[in-house]
């Protein structure tokens, strides 16, 4: 979804996954900490950046 849509939020993609945002912020620390995701900008106007496929 986030290399669909750059500017998705947590809770549209716990909504469209269908599990809680916690775990959804949790599996965002993971890609973060393994270096495929990155946050650019802040929360509110930023959006994700796939650093790796």
């Amino acid at each position: 979804m986030i290399a669909q849509n750059k500017f998705v939020t947590i809770p549209i993609l716990a909504r469209e996954i269908g599990i809680d945002q916690r775990n959804i912020k949790r599996n965002i620390t993971q890609l973060k900490q393994q270096g495929i995701l990155k946050r650019v900008g802040p929360d509110k106007g930023g959006h994700w950046e796939i650093t790796s496929p």
